[in-house]
């Protein structure tokens, strides 16, 4: 089981959020546009963060910056509608796929099968309550059918997958790094 130091929490839980809010929908974003990390930032903080109202604070900062950007930003409301609302359990999914594998985990070669397990489940399961509440019940697509639908799983999901995959296999990189070196300097002293 993956369990942090409170100290630890609190650098990891601030630079999730600085990571949220320099790549949201490219809203405030000047680093060439880096892909949002949003759906990895719920992962990670599933993984990483054990507070429960980390969760619900994640939320009101992407619905903040999502808010301040059509308000005052200039950003298109085209995804502002009543399928809004669906990125509750779409996120959700993500940081309970994140908690899944933090209390799966083991500082092993074979975590990361679990890990890449839980990636792809939780994100499809995310992708599902994201991109079919918007299809469905955004007002957007004039009769929506299942039929119609299916087909743009195949086309968006492994987008969303693969900017995913990116951030979660840099901060496994990241962590692999970490524990190296804190075993080293363990060792060492």
């Amino acid at each position: 089981m993956l369990t942090l130091n409170k100290n630890h929490q609190i650098l990891i839980g601030l630079l999730l959020a600085a990571l949220l809010i320099l790549t949201r929908g490219h809203h405030f974003a000047a680093i060439n546009h880096l892909p949002s990390a949003s759906w990895a930032v719920f992962f990670l903080a599933g993984v990483y963060l054990r507070p429960v109202w980390v969760f619900p604070a994640l939320l009101a900062v992407a619905a903040g910056l999502d808010f301040a950007a059509v308000t005052w930003g200039g950003v298109s409301n085209f995804c502002t509608t009543p399928a809004y609302g669906f990125l509750l359990p779409a996120y959700g999914s993500l940081w309970l796929g994140g908690r899944w594998f933090a209390k799966h985990y083991q500082f092993a070669f074979k975590s990361v099968a679990t890990l890449a397990a839980s990636v792809v489940a939780s994100s499809f399961v995310c992708h599902l309550f994201s991109s079919g509440g918007f299809y469905f019940l955004s007002g957007r697509y004039a009769d929506p059918t299942l039929a119609e639908y299916l087909p743009r799983i195949a086309k968006y999901y492994p987008s969303s997958l693969g900017t995913l995959a990116f951030y979660v296999a840099t901060a496994a990189i990241i962590h692999i790094v970490v524990k190296a070196l804190r075993s080293d300097a363990k060792q060492t002293a």
